[in-house]
């Protein structure tokens, strides 16, 4: 997920976003969380954090509205010196291009790469493996950002498997001009009914296609059990996916907790066509491919 390492004195890392291609909620646990297993698709719409050495810590951003110290970011650092007693300093810089509060990943992905972006910076030598454990601790999404890729995520989403890459795809991301709050993910887990729960197996089996092949898999395999509840959460979100398919999406999905939505495509033209059309539309929308 990083792409650049100059020197331990100034470090840059990739956070990309991601997708469930499925999402299912089996039930709820005892600890009160929920259940899940999802095959997690990073993608390549993607914030940038730069890190440089500094007496203090200190977070920036070019979006306005994004705040350091309510961010996964700030609270990475804390938990990585208190780890480690590290004594350390950071300056840290966030380029956003995620949207806040979208369903896309966002702060668990510029969580993992502070992660990554601190060990680098401070040279802590923890890798991958050491920082899984505070991974966990920052929030289920947050162990896969540290791997990427296609993902198996069981449990609350913090147990991971890695998966062959599936087939090269395109995505339009709408992000509809909808009210988005804090706490959406848990609202959404809390209008969840039991007959809204599966028992895994529309993930497992997109699994082994992408197991089995590497190659492709059908859209019915793409499932999200949100969308039992989300566009009664969303007023105006149903209009927007009936927007997307008239305009030629073939598929409309949601994207996590939502509210983006997105289309999958095989062919790099008809995403270009179609992320076209939605600009045209004064539509907030993305082009995007998947990560191997």
């Amino acid at each position: 997920m990083w792409h650049k390492n100059v020197n331990y004195m100034n470090v840059t890392v990739s956070a990309p976003a991601k997708i469930n291609l499925t999402l299912e909620v089996l039930g709820k646990r005892d600890d009160g969380y929920h259940e899940i297993r999802t095959v997690l698709q990073a993608i390549s719409l993607a914030d940038t954090l730069s890190f440089e050495t500094s007496g203090r810590l200190e977070f920036r951003s070019d979006m306005a509205d994004w705040v350091g110290e309510k961010s996964l970011v700030s609270r990475a650092a804390v938990l990585l010196k208190e780890k480690t007693g590290s004594a350390e300093g950071a300056s840290v810089f966030v380029e956003k291009r995620i949207p806040l509060l979208s369903g896309l990943g966002g702060d668990s992905s510029n969580a993992a790469a502070a992660l990554v972006g601190f060990d680098r910076l401070w040279g802590l030598g923890l890798g991958i493996e050491g920082l899984l454990p505070m991974a966990r601790q920052l929030g289920s999404d947050v162990p896969f950002f540290l791997y990427g890729g296609t993902v198996l995520a069981s449990g609350r989403g913090e147990v991971i498997t890695r998966l062959q890459a599936g087939p090269r795809l395109w995505l339009v991301l709408v992000v509809p001009s909808v009210a988005r709050v804090p706490g959406k993910t848990k609202q959404l887990y809390q209008s969840l009914r039991p007959n809204h729960y599966t028992d895994g197996s529309i993930t497992q089996r997109l699994a082994s296609a992408l197991e089995a092949t590497g190659e492709g898999f059908g859209s019915s395999l793409v499932f999200n059990a949100f969308e039992n509840v989300a566009f009664e959460q969303y007023p105006g979100l149903g209009t927007v996916r009936e927007h997307m398919l008239k305009m030629g999406a073939p598929n409309v999905h949601l994207a996590g907790s939502g509210p983006t939505l997105f289309a999958l495509f095989g062919d790099k033209s008809r995403a270009e066509d179609m992320h076209t059309q939605m600009k045209r539309q004064k539509l907030d929308t993305f082009l995007a491919e998947t990560l191997p």
